[in-house]
């Protein structure tokens, strides 16, 4: 049975006095979520999940699955690995080489007193969820790689744990290998209810897998929210970077209207732009604009509509990169299709919705 995870104030500092890998980071994964902790390395999401798993010893905080304290240092309790119901899924594929894809998903349910029957339903059970029926008597030595994370994935969920933790379980895989068991992945978890909290770096990862996704830096959480707002209202220049919005552009606020207001950049152009709720008339600020939320060949009166100068293009097959010479620089446009449409060299009209160009106060950054 699934049950809620929470982390309440969560510290791990792994030499006394020293900066924390974890500085009071709190969020709640609900029964049947799937939440994904993404950022850089270093960042303190793989510290997290391993906290909850309980091979770290958190510094401070509290822990819990379910209606149970697993760890909370200053009440003393610290529930052991095994007994927190939990599975586990690792970058390496941490399979027996010397069985068969069978004899290692019921490997767990030896110390579980389950009656033969039970055990076999269980396992054809797990084996069927991943796709992996028909390879029970294979040798996990004839397996591909994303078909021995299938096995490792059957092997963490075959005991229907209340928590599934995943850390990074597509990083050793091919690029074809990972898009195809990323895909999958959502499916599976989804389909035997599982609630999981899943490490990544990887951003697009992060979009397909999760229901939320928590973005950290330097051991704090930035913003947990849904895929949708991370990327459609990041909570700070950071997120707005690591998710993709790679034109940076410094500017003053000349003047606010609630949500939204007028950047002058320090080319001298204005903009108009969402704005960070604590800024404020006169601030120095950075504008982030996602490459592919620009519009090419912007007709007259489109809002934040500019000429630009197409300086360099590269053609990546589904889509084009233009780098337009434009508010006294250069910015990246991504325009999708398989048709290159602009010459380097050519004037073209850009236009840049407000609810895509996203002001930040320059001193946080």
């Amino acid at each position: 049975m699934s049950a809620e995870l929470r982390i309440e104030g969560l510290d791990k500092a792994f030499i006394p006095g020293a900066r924390p890998a974890v500085k009071d980071v709190s969020f709640t994964v609900g029964a049947g979520e799937i939440v994904v902790l993404l950022g850089p390395s270093g960042c303190g999401k793989t510290t997290t999940l391993r906290c909850v798993a309980g091979l770290e010893h958190p510094t401070a905080g509290v822990i819990r699955i379910g209606e149970t304290i697993v760890s909370a240092p200053k009440q003393g309790i610290l529930v052991p690995p095994r007994s927190r119901n939990i599975g586990m899924v690792f970058q390496s594929y941490a399979v027996w080489p010397h069985m068969t894809v069978r004899q290692n998903v019921a490997y767990p349910l030896k110390t579980r007193k389950l009656s033969g029957a039970e055990a076999d339903r269980k396992v054809a059970g797990a084996l069927e969820l991943v796709g992996l029926e028909d390879y029970a008597h294979r040798s996990v030595t004839t397996l591909s790689g994303g078909q021995m994370q299938r096995v490792a994935l059957a092997r963490a969920v075959v005991y229907e744990p209340q928590l599934l933790l995943l850390d990074e379980p597509l990083s050793n895989l091919d690029a074809m290998l990972r898009l195809r068991l990323r895909d999958d992945l959502r499916k599976i978890v989804k389909a035997a209810g599982l609630t999981a909290l899943y490490v990544t770096h990887d951003q697009t990862e992060a979009v397909v897998l999760g229901d939320r996704i928590g973005v950290m830096r330097d051991g704090n959480m930035l913003q947990m929210a849904t895929p949708q707002e991370i990327y459609n209202r990041p909570a700070d220049l950071f997120v707005a970077g690591f998710t993709g919005a790679s034109n940076v552009l410094d500017g003053t606020l000349s003047s606010r209207d609630g949500a939204y207001g007028l950047v002058r950049t320090n080319s001298g152009d204005v903009l108009r732009t969402w704005i960070a709720p604590t800024l404020t008339v006169g601030a120095a600020v950075k504008l982030a604009l996602r490459p592919e939320n620009l519009r090419l060949d912007a007709p007259e009166g489109a809002e934040n509509r500019f000429l630009a100068t197409v300086r360099q293009r590269r053609y990546l097959g589904t889509e084009t990169a233009y780098d337009l010479a434009v508010f006294g620089g250069d910015i990246e446009v991504r325009e999708f299709g398989t048709e290159v449409r602009h010459a380097v060299g050519q004037a073209v009209a850009i236009s840049i919705p407000q609810d895509a160009c996203w002001a930040y106060a320059a001193a946080a950054s």
